[in-house]
């Protein structure tokens, strides 16, 4: 056989059963749900702002950062529900690279799964009690989510992972606000698709088991740009895109029509300085049509306590070893510019 076994992973219990969720802390995330859960819904007026690195590759970082977000929520909460960013798995184009700390809990070192999920749980933990707020991962493998279904508030799918059908599925089984992104190809049907699927009930094969699904209402669209057959980056954040949107929202028989712009990837070309432009066009958008106002709930931004981004092993403390980030006071004055604006 090709495949070589290496060892049994400890299932999901058997991780949630060694480091529990204190119970003040699930009392948090049920009410941190609700409130995100609302501005899907439309019955909430704020606006989500999802920040953080690129990948959460530090503990101590991570919870740094996290702490300072927790410090601008009370000055923008009336208007603002911020998440942090802790992304532990990292899709990679090629295979190559780092692939998050699920992966690795030590980047420098080589893959140890346990460890990282072990490590994985404990950073989300950590970061919960530090800044009493929740937080968004990305689902890059569907049967990691009962590691994190008691922790996680917010849940992306990849432009890599929103075709794959075990992703939809999995979806349909969640109870929070689930992105959907456009694929890399920048089809919005596909997406829809996606969206569709997630958003309805599904009997299927998960981890061993025969399920059944009754399909997640949050289930909405992200935006992160596309890439054309040359290579190029198309952005899709322009009034233009998200009137589009909207159409094809309404030719298709979808509750809680909603789309977050990611304002990195496709959208920037990864010029990371240009999500502050990004997000500031996506709130004049807003502001000319009450429809756009309705449907863009909020934006993803990839920020972290040191700007752009370094190789493995780089030494830079809250530096990212991923995609190149906003720095933290670029960061923290855009955060207070959206407040204003939305």
């Amino acid at each position: 056989m090709s495949f070589q076994f290496i060892s049994k992973l400890p299932t999901p219990a058997q991780i949630r059963e060694q480091f529990p969720v204190p119970a003040h802390l699930t009392r948090l995330k049920k009410q941190r749900d609700q409130e995100i859960g609302d501005v899907i819904t439309g019955k909430s007026n704020k606006f989500l702002v999802i920040i953080g690195p690129c990948s959460a590759d530090n503990e101590d970082a991570v919870c740094d950062y996290v702490s300072r977000l927790s410090k601008i929520r009370d000055k923008v909460k009336d208007r603002l529900i911020l998440i942090p960013r802790i992304y532990t798995n990292k899709p990679r184009t090629t295979g190559e690279g780092y692939k998050g700390i699920v992966s690795q809990p030590d980047p420098e070192k080589k893959p140890d799964f346990t460890a990282g999920l072990i490590a994985m749980r404990k950073m989300h933990i950590h970061a919960m009690e530090e800044s009493g707020l929740t937080a968004a991962d990305e689902m890059l493998y569907p049967d990691n989510w009962g590691y994190v279904e008691d922790i996680l508030s917010y849940v992306a799918i990849g432009a890599r992972s929103v075709e794959d059908q075990q992703h939809r599925m999995t979806v349909s089984g969640f109870d929070v606000a689930s992105g959907m992104k456009n694929p890399t190809s920048g089809t919005l049907s596909v997406m829809l698709n996606s969206v569709y699927a997630a958003q309805h009930p599904h009997s299927f094969i998960y981890r061993g088991h025969e399920v059944l699904t009754s399909g997640n209402p949050l289930a909405h669209t992200v935006l992160r740009g596309a890439v054309n057959k040359h290579g190029q980056s198309l952005p899709n954040y322009h009034y233009e895109d998200l009137v589009r949107l909207l159409t094809l929202y309404q030719e298709r028989d979808l509750v809680n029509p909603a789309c977050i712009i990611d304002a990195n990837h496709n959208n920037s070309n990864k010029e990371y300085a240009q999500q502050i432009r990004i997000v500031k066009e996506v709130l004049h958008s807003r502001k000319l049509s009450p429809d756009i106002h309705k449907l863009v709930k909020g934006v993803m931004v990839e920020s972290y306590l040191e700007e752009g981004c370094q190789k493995i092993g780089g030494g830079i403390y809250g530096k990212s070893i991923t995609d190149p980030c906003l720095g933290w006071e670029e960061s923290e004055k855009l955060i207070y510019d959206i407040a204003e604006l939305c």
